[in-house]
């Protein structure tokens, strides 16, 4: 991509945004450095990384921290004989601890490999440096200092050093107290001076006791006394403090010597942090303009949806939103309408969007938007002139053109903002034309502003060229800054000049050299640009009608399901209430079906009750047989049919585990009707219902004796509840206590009718058979 364009796009604008939002200095480095990719893979495939990117940032608790940048060290530490600096190992420690962190935020969220795979692969690129890391971790501390296990010989060297300094502690607090010093003494601490313990003395008093003055304190009145029964312990300190700093540089040589051997994979991890930064830069950037990234595809026409200039959109809030289309066999969109309209910024935003998303960035645009393959964008915008080269504005349209001429093919995106207009208008406008024509004969796309009328009508009537107008407001003559497609747009500079302050009579003479030339056609322009602006009024009254009666449906749905999960879930709350009572013995089998029944007459309403399907098939009881499905018109649900009383019209039905009987009115076919049969086939017909939502074996094998009680309370009230006829549990043999415990259980249990142990083919004394009432 040339600079030219580059520059003419102001995309170094929107990079120094992107790196406004990098938490680095190397990540706002590479933000500034990013540039269009020159395959249509490579953007595909930073877009896709983009968008599991965000996935990622918005499912995970990683932040990522600001890190120093590591260029200079890599440099350093690459030379032999250099050994990294106390500072510079510290600062590799927080890059590694931070890239650790990330990479196991990614490796460590469920669903990671699924959802962000692009992510997975980028950290499985990077080979961690296991050694360094381990080496750094373990002999620099959190606080940025070597640690006293990094080698046997420092940790006995400073083991010394605190030996030394709780002697002079104490001898010192023997002297003061044997030869009463506390009354010469400006504090009652030992401090150093030139790494010597000393005493914090009174200056009127240094001549009472022997020892050496190594220094003054600021104001003078107190001096630093090294007293003489302190110097043999403090030479020895200097002994040992030198062993402690030869011993310190020999960790650091080592811990450089680490860092060097496997240099590639600390400088990729380091390369890890800068690109997540900048990825997170770039969700950022989506963020603060509500972007979303854009689909690339050279199937699909130009479709920029609502879309709004990234600069305009990054600096101020509500920015306006323009379509930007393009219908499928069309190459080339040219703008007309009056100046200050925005002609040139929707060319810009076309321009800038194709940039960005060539770059893998978000752009400002709606979801559903496309974009076709431009892997060469030329933009001709502005004033080039230059009088140092002798070059006219006209004259560098055409040698900028003119070096593009042969690269130019179906992959290009040619921007021409008022092409010829520096020439004579006549010959302009023909130029205009015939570089249209080629460039569309190359196939290539086109995005072009202008004021010729020859060229508006051009726009009109040349195959794959759609015509588009800038809208201004009929009455205050301002722009609106939309755009009406298939129609062009009157210059309106007259209007213009007059609302930036041109005189009135310079206004009215040019008002009358347009009629004397018969040229002022400003009535039909007018026309056509009030019946647009009343078009998308009503479209965009339309859409907010849509918008409203959405969102209200939306709203009543939500309500809907909110409802309809209370009464369920208090429908199965009543219904348990009833089990848990019949199974503790407080009312019988059929006082519990009757508070069943008052219950559902509770909660349904009457003209539920009514209500019928229309596909639902009238329901005669005496075709009902057991094991039947049936719809339940109150509740809306399938039942299956477990026995039938014909004489009160009543039939007992299964609904997701609730038996209880129900009217036959209420109740009617699903289709076909299946084949009835005797009680037997009601049981099949139950089990295989059974079966399908409740598992019929329950295996305690491994549990505590506890937790295999409590598993299998549970067990036994899901089977009940799915109108289960028996049960298999597996307790296995050993001793025989888990065993015991749970026969002791199930005599307890009132809707066991029986329990006997399995066949010796089936698991013998490992396994208890249930059956219920």
């Amino acid at each position: 991509m040339e600079q030219r364009t580059l520059h003419n796009l102001e995309f170094d604008k929107v990079l120094g945004h992107l790196a406004g939002f990098a938490v680095s200095e190397a990540g706002a480095a590479a933000c500034r450095s990013l540039a269009p990719f020159a395959r249509a893979e490579e953007a595909r495939a930073a877009t896709e990384f983009f968008r599991q990117g965000q996935v990622w940032a918005r499912y995970t608790a990683f932040r990522l921290r600001q890190f120093p940048p590591l260029t200079g060290m890599f440099e350093f530490v690459s030379a032999p004989a250099n050994v990294l600096d106390l500072d510079d190992l510290w600062a590799l420690r927080q890059v590694l601890g931070l890239a650790k962190e990330l990479v196991d935020s990614i490796a460590e969220a469920p669903g990671g490999a699924v959802q962000w795979p692009l992510l997975q692969e980028a950290v499985n690129r990077y080979p961690w440096p296991g050694q360094c890391w381990s080496g750094l971790a373990r002999c620099i501390g959190e606080n940025g200092q070597i640690r006293d296990e990094s080698s046997p010989e420092l940790l006995l060297v400073r083991q010394d050093v605190r030996r030394i300094h709780q002697t002079c502690t104490r001898k010192v607090k023997e002297v003061v107290q044997t030869y009463n010093l506390l009354q010469y003494m400006q504090d009652e601490f030992l401090t150093l001076a030139n790494d010597r313990y000393v005493l914090p003395l009174k200056s009127n008093f240094k001549g009472r006791v022997q020892g050496i003055i190594h220094d003054y304190s600021q104001t003078g009145e107190t001096c630093y006394f090294e007293p003489m029964f302190l110097v043999d312990l403090n030479n020895e300190l200097q002994e040992l403090k030198q062993q402690e700093r030869e011993e310190e540089r020999r960790v650091l040589a080592y811990l450089s010597d680490l860092v060097r051997n496997q240099m590639d994979s600390v400088r990729s991890v380091h390369d890890l942090l800068v690109d997540v930064d900048v990825l997170l830069a770039r969700c950022a950037l989506a963020a603060a303009f509500d972007g979303c990234a854009i689909e690339l595809s050279a199937e699909t026409p130009l479709n920029l949806r609502e879309a709004r200039h990234p600069l305009l959109a990054l600096s101020e809030k509500g920015a306006l939103s323009v379509n930007l289309q393009l219908k499928p066999g069309q190459k080339a969109l040219v703008i007309s309408g009056g100046n200050a309209g925005g002609k040139t910024v929707c060319l810009k935003t076309i321009g800038l969007i194709s940039l960005m998303a060539m770059s893998g960035l978000p752009v400002p645009v709606a979801q559903g938007s496309t974009l076709p393959l431009w892997t060469r964008l030329f933009a001709f915008i502005g004033d080039e002139q230059s009088i140092e080269g002798h070059v006219s504005t006209f004259t560098a349209q055409i040698r900028h053109l003119s070096s593009l001429w042969e690269q130019a093919d179906a992959n290009t995106l040619v921007i021409l903002d008022e092409f010829g207009a520096g020439t004579d208008p006549a010959q302009g406008a023909a130029l205009a034309q015939a570089v249209i024509d080629e460039l569309l004969d190359k196939d290539v796309s086109i995005a072009a502003a202008t004021h010729f009328p020859a060229l508006k009508a051009y726009a009109l009537s040349r195959e794959k060229v759609r015509a588009a107008s800038v809208l201004f407001d009929p009455n205050t003559k301002k722009p609106l800054y939309r755009l009406a497609y298939d129609q062009v747009g009157a210059s309106q500079a007259l209007d213009v000049a007059r609302e930036h302050g041109m005189p009135e009579v310079v206004l009215r003479r040019a008002e009358s050299y347009l009629l004397m030339d018969g040229e002022d056609t400003s009535a039909l322009i007018d026309r056509l640009n009030s019946l647009a602006v009343s078009r998308e009024k009503e479209i965009g009254d339309l859409h907010k009608e849509r918008d409203k009666f959405r969102s209200k449906r939306e709203k009543l749905e939500e309500r809907f399901d909110r409802d309809r999960e209370k009464l369920f879930g208090e429908i199965q709350s009543q219904a348990q209430g009833v089990l848990q009572d019949w199974k503790a013995g407080k009312v019988s089998h059929k006082v519990a079906l009757k508070q069943l029944a008052k219950t559902r007459e509770k909660l349904v309403k009457p003209e539920a009750v009514a209500a019928r399907e229309p596909e639902a098939a009238p329901l005669a009881i005496e075709d009902v047989k057991p094991g039947q499905q049936l719809k339940y018109l109150p509740w809306g649900k399938t039942g299956l049919v477990e026995e039938v009383d014909g004489r009160r019209n009543r039939i007992k039905i299964d609904l997701s585990g609730v038996s209880m009987w129900v009217e036959g009115k209420d109740c009617a076919f699903l289709g076909e009707k299946t084949s009835g049969g005797d009680s037997s086939a009601a049981r099949s017909g139950a089990m295989v219902r059974a079966q399908g939502n409740v598992a019929l074996r329950l295996d305690l094998r491994g549990m505590r004796t506890d937790v295999a009680l409590s598993e299998l309370s549970r067990f036994l009230d899901k089977a009940l509840l799915g109108s289960v006829l028996q049960v298999e549990i597996v307790h296995g043999r050993g001793t025989g206590a888990l065993r015991k415990e749970v026969h002791r259980l199930l005599r307890e249990f009132p809707a066991a009718a029986d329990f006997r142990l399995a066949p010796e083919d089936m698991g013998g004394d490992g396994m208890t058979i249930v059956d219920f009432k």
